[in-house]
């Protein structure tokens, strides 16, 4: 089903919209649960969560791009639920990784920034990941936004792990020194 019918079930308050956004979307929103929690259950309960959340936006908001919107839930959704289990353990996860190499370009990931910092150091990503090459850009999006390993990375787009991770090192170079050029504070 395409997705104005199935935002057009949302706002009907037909419940078919739930199944087919699950028929849909399921194994994508599945995919960026399990890749940030690596954890089955967890991930199926965020996938629930999504659904959910969708309802209960939808509306009054219409989504212009529902793949990205039902996407963005379940991360955040997902981030959520790993900063959770995480409050009293001490590294060693993925996620935690991916934060460290960051750190790079970016300091205080964790900590509690105001929205207009935030807005403005989203907009300079945003700008930044235009002016990277289309390669270099799907490899810094799968890695930083989908958390997939530098392994799954480089399998699917049959590459080196060695060309992946050299790629999101120049990345995050160039990341790092955009950002300062942009005067924002790393």
């Amino acid at each position: 089903m395409e997705d104005e019918k199935i935002i057009e079930l949302y706002w009907q308050r037909d419940e078919e919209a739930l199944r087919q956004t699950n028929l849909k979307y399921g194994a994508f929103c599945y995919y960026i649960a399990q890749n940030i929690l690596n954890n089955e259950e967890d991930s199926k309960e965020c996938v629930n969560d999504t659904w959910f959340k969708s309802w209960t936006v939808i509306p009054p908001k219409r989504p212009r791009f529902f793949q990205a919107f039902l996407g963005k839930i379940t991360r955040n959704l997902s981030l959520d639920r790993y900063r959770k289990s995480r409050v009293n353990k001490r590294g060693g996860g993925k996620l935690d990784l991916i934060y460290e190499e960051l750190e790079e370009c970016i300091s205080d990931l964790g900590s509690d920034e105001t929205r207009t910092d935030t807005i403005v150091i989203t907009e300079a990503i945003r700008q930044f990941l235009t002016e990277l090459s289309k390669d270099a850009r799907i490899i810094f999006v799968r890695r930083y936004w989908y958390a997939d390993s530098v392994e799954n990375i480089a399998q699917r787009y049959d590459m080196t792990e060695s060309k992946v991770k050299s790629s999101l090192m120049r990345s995050r170079n160039k990341l790092k020194a955009f950002l300062e050029k942009e005067g924002i504070i790393v």
